[in-house]
């Protein structure tokens, strides 16, 4: 390529040696740079130095980030060589007067400016994997920019499969890039993802998707049946829920039923685990079925044994309960006929399930009687509230 290129091109490497020892070129100024003296070094004993050890290593598990491959860097340095094309394919010299430009410097569309353009923005600065490839290569894209690009308008295919061989076509994998499965135009029938696929790893095998299984991905696993099957094509579909194996999309078509399920006449029907003669749920629970299984869900705070969700599918209720309207509800003790607070003055108080017994404010308890006290008698023309529910 023209000198031009050149020169830019060896001033952007050069500029990246000379940044880096910039800051000492001779060795004087090394010396210079150097402190003029050292701390005195720490010498900590063999235990501290090997716990010291233990704490700089990482932690057992930690994700490293995989570095790409070679094939990963090579085609993303191609990608965005292709949206630099893309981003300067309506520029021009911007001189003021492209005609003479043109005719004078050939055509913006294969000049060596646009070709700088777009080298210019293929790497980051930070990015050192893709500035050593773009270093080691650039002559390979100004080859190509300059002699090859019509012969071989895919950069992909001449740069990275046949000129660096780092990848290889689509549906090929390996060193050699061989066919996968199933051939390179439908690797594992198409069913499937052929192992290295692109690149120049893996072995071929098929990693089948969901539903199919063999080595070119065309057989149905359990739970799916042969929609269609030709020399080219197969076809599998999820069977019914209730089919273990099938022939059909229905339960009518199951060849087995699955687990949870049993044969009734010509079709699997849901199995009511809960209708069993020994429930399958503890005596604080009632059973609900669903398609396949149950579950056991718990009973209502009030009950004793249950058939069902809240107060009015107990069987029996606990103590300071009755089923009052169909459900299990609280008996206010305090409202029976029969006074259950058995003192004199005694103020009777309902709780859930329960009730208490209490003196009236100014009084004091004794043990037959709630007895009113000096300071009771002067308080006695003022009504007395009732205790919070956090008293009793």
């Amino acid at each position: 390529m023209g000198g031009g290129l050149e020169t830019q091109s060896s001033s952007r490497g050069n500029g990246r040696r000379a940044g880096r020892w910039a800051e000492a070129e001779t060795p004087q100024q090394f010396s210079a740079a150097r402190p003029a003296a050292r701390p005195p070094a720490m010498h900590l004993p063999p235990a501290a130095t090997f716990g010291l050890l233990l704490m700089l290593l990482p932690p057992p598990g930690a994700v490293t980030s995989r570095k790409p491959t070679m094939c990963q860097r090579c085609r993303t340095l191609v990608d965005k060589f292709n949206q630099g094309m893309v981003n300067t394919a309506r520029k021009n010299f911007g001189g003021g007067n492209t005609a003479w430009e043109e005719k004078t410097l050939s055509k913006y569309e294969s000049s060596e400016i646009r070709l700088l353009e777009i080298m210019e923005g293929l790497c980051d600065s930070s990015d050192f994997e893709c500035n050593q490839l773009l270093e080691q290569q650039e002559e390979q894209l100004e080859a190509w920019w300059q002699t090859l690009k019509k012969e071989y308008p895919n950069l992909f295919e001449w740069f990275c499969v046949h000129t660096l061989k780092a990848c290889c076509l689509p549906g090929t994998y390996g060193p050699d890039c061989q066919e996968c499965q199933g051939g390179s135009e439908r690797p594992c029938s198409g069913n499937g993802h052929c192992n290295g696929d692109g690149s120049r790893q893996g072995d071929g095998s098929c990693q089948c998707h969901v539903g199919y299984k063999g080595p070119l991905c065309i057989d149905c696993v359990d739970g799916y049946f042969s929609l269609l099957r030709n020399e080219t094509h197969s076809f599998c579909t999820a069977c019914d829920e209730s089919c273990k194996t099938c022939s059909g999309p229905t339960n009518k078509d199951c060849v087995e039923c699955e687990v949870g399920w049993a044969r009734v006449e010509d079709a699997c029907l849901d199995v009511n685990e809960c209708a069993a003669e020994t429930p399958p749920c503890s005596d604080g629970q009632y059973c609900e079925n669903v398609n396949g299984s149950y579950t056991c869900e718990e009973c209502d705070s009030t009950c004793v044994g249950c058939t069902g969700k809240g107060p009015a599918n107990c069987k029996e209720c606990i103590s300071g309960y009755s089923k009052q309207n169909g459900e299990c509800a609280d008996i206010d003790e305090c409202s029976l006929a029969t006074k259950v607070c058995k003192k004199e003055n005694e103020n009777c108080y309902n709780t859930p399930g329960s009730f208490v017994c209490v003196c009236p404010e100014g009084f004091e308890e004794t043990e037959d009687a709630c007895i009113q006290t000096a300071e009771g008698e002067v308080a006695e023309e003022n009504p007395t509230q009732p205790p919070s529910r956090e008293d009793l």
